[in-house]
């Protein structure tokens, strides 16, 4: 038995690793939830050894975050609620109003024609919400200005990403601190083969597997060595 598990690990693993080059092209970040910034910041830099910097607030939305690149182009971005924003009138983003404790919670992918993204994604049944403008300013007075489909909608739990577009903005991860890269990305889901049909339509090689309970694992190499943030 103890074989057979071994055995089944390893196909995960080589199908996880079989579909990271194509997949890490489309990753844009990864979004780690947690209820407190400094705790959440904190957490990371033990698993990597290195410090996130301060992004800055959403205003209206109730957040803030802290930002540590992943490679050129893609980031990590640790979120959590803003104590000195007013509580939004919806729900923050993330489930941040009842998660107790951090985890990686969904991912955005680069995309660029959102709306026809959008429109061709609800017509494969894929509810990726509407797509919004938003903004904020980082800690140096830069306004960054960008467009995405919903953070909210989440489907399948977060596995499904959002999209987002930086148009002219400059890319996060270009000012967020360097020393740690995003290797691989997998999932698990416990209905693995709807999820992995949905994101075969959105032109998404993430390798699902089934899991007892919906789960987005990556793998970083860090300061510290090789870690999975789940």
């Amino acid at each position: 038995m103890k074989s057979a598990a071994i055995l089944l690990l390893a196909a995960a693993q080589a199908m996880a690793q079989s579909t990271t080059p194509d997949l890490l092209a489309h990753v844009d970040h990864l979004v780690y939830a947690t209820p407190d910034l400094d705790r959440g910041v904190a957490e990371i830099e033990r698993l990597t050894g290195v410090r996130a910097s301060p992004g800055g607030s959403h205003p209206g939305l109730g957040t803030r975050n802290a930002l540590l690149a992943l490679g050129p182009n893609v980031y990590l971005e640790i979120i959590a609620p803003d104590p000195a924003q007013p509580k939004p009138a919806e729900p923050r983003r993330f489930g941040l109003d009842t998660l107790r404790a951090p985890r990686l919670v969904t991912w955005a992918a680069k995309g660029t024609d959102l709306a026809r993204l959008q429109a061709d994604a609800v017509r494969n049944g894929i509810p990726l919400g509407k797509v919004a403008p938003a903004s904020r300013r980082r800690p140096d007075g830069v306004e960054l200005k960008w467009h995405s489909t919903s953070s909210v909608a989440m489907p399948e739990d977060g596995i499904v990403p959002f999209f987002i577009d930086w148009g002219d903005s400059p890319h996060p991860s270009h000012s967020a601190p360097g020393g740690a890269t995003l290797v691989a990305l997998r999932a698990e889901h416990p209905d693995a083969a709807n999820v992995q049909r949905m994101l075969e339509k959105l032109g998404l090689p993430l390798a699902v597997t089934r899991g007892a309970a919906p789960a987005l694992i990556a793998t970083i190499d860090g300061k510290r060595g090789r870690v999975e943030l789940r």
